[in-house]
């Protein structure tokens, strides 16, 4: 498995812009082979910024790779945008990929 992780710097007083960006976007993961989940994190706030993080489970580094080559990773990300012009963020999002090598689940409820 393989989780890539993009971490985002929003400027504070964005961050319901921030999150109507998200929710409103078009982001065709479903339709990709071997995608497997997508969780939108919100962390700690700091001074001038709150912390996300967008985070996407693949079955493997080449399942995401080939997302990132799609036609599908341009019109989702074409669209991912904001649309008052100013920008949401302090400095560029911040891209860390992860190749599981251990997981541990909970057993299911008898």
């Amino acid at each position: 498995m393989f989780i890539a992780m993009n971490r985002f710097q929003v400027k504070k007083g964005a961050e319901t812009a921030f999150e109507t960006v998200w929710a409103t976007r078009e982001s065709y993961l479903g339709s990709m082979p071997g995608f497997v989940e997508f969780h939108l994190l919100k962390g700690p706030e700091a001074e001038d910024h709150t912390l996300y993080s967008s985070h996407t489970s693949w079955v493997d580094k080449a399942a995401f790779e080939a997302w990132t080559r799609s036609e599908e990773f341009r019109r989702a990300h074409a669209r991912a945008d904001n649309r008052t012009g100013e920008s949401l963020y302090l400095g560029h999002p911040k891209f860390e990929g992860f190749e599981v090598i251990q997981s541990e689940r909970k057993a299911a409820a008898a």
